[in-house]
């Protein structure tokens, strides 16, 4: 039994580790694309991984991890060709299909990618469109998501439709979290421990350590959410009971 154990123990560390490598290999097309091949694809790596981890049988798990190797290498090389292929790519991921066009349904498209209605209703109304009629275009992408374009009477304004002059909005950059501080991110911002200290000061913040997350907004603001803040009344939107706790402001 004790043999047992050791060597589940020794061959679960083996998968766990050659999952790690293999899934850094292959970068993050197994997570974000998730296309049909992906999706099986992954769903097989991770069975071999689950047998390596577990059979005891004699010999068995070098032929399991020579197995997982294998597998690794021919989804590299298939996420390779398909890069470096248009033809490959079309082959191994497919291709978009229009679902809707002007308003009306594509039928034949839909038969082809096994698709109905009740799905394509379901995605539409996730994009918060619940007539048909304003679509223009819908178009279902190799990863099973739903592309939608509203007919142009039916999108909402924008401030290039009023020709309106707006202000850059840049992406926030993270000064300090779980009351650590990101020199580096300081550094690119041309900024020091001094300002940061100063704007804590400045909005009640005494010690760093008290900091759960902060930003720096791109107008020069920094957002600051602490670890603990008090709210007299905080909005509970359940009907359950509850006990009084500190949520963020």
């Amino acid at each position: 039994m004790v043999v047992a154990t050791v060597e589940v123990v020794l061959q679960t560390f083996l998968a766990f580790v050659a999952i790690l490598i293999y899934a850094r290999i292959l970068g993050k097309q197994q997570v974000g694309q998730l296309t049909f091949f992906e999706y099986v694809n992954g769903i097989t790596f991770g069975s071999i991984a689950a047998v390596l981890a577990t059979d005891l049988s004699p010999n068995s798990t070098w032929v399991h991890f020579l197995g997982l190797t294998l597998f690794a290498a021919l989804t590299w090389a298939a996420g390779y060709i398909s890069l470096v292929s248009r033809p490959a790519r079309k082959l191994i991921s497919g291709e978009p299909t229009v679902v809707i066009h002007n308003g009306k349904i594509l039928e034949q498209n839909m038969r082809k990618m096994r698709y109905n209605v009740d799905e394509l209703s379901m995605q539409l109304r996730e994009k918060n469109v619940f007539d048909i009629g304003d679509v223009e275009y819908a178009i279902l992408e190799p990863d099973g998501n739903l592309s939608v374009l509203l007919k142009s009477q039916k999108r909402p304004v924008t401030p290039a439709d009023l020709s309106l002059s707006t202000v850059y909005e840049g992406v926030p950059t993270e000064i300090i979290v779980d009351g650590e501080i990101l020199f580096e991110n300081l550094k690119q911002n041309h900024l020091d421990e001094k300002w940061l200290l100063e704007q804590l000061q400045s909005q009640g913040v005494q010690d760093v350590s008290q900091v759960d997350y902060a930003v720096l907004r791109s107008d020069g603001a920094l957002y600051i959410n602490l670890k603990q803040d008090n709210l007299t009344n905080p909005v509970d939107i359940t009907d359950a009971p509850q006990s009084p706790i500190k949520v963020d402001k």
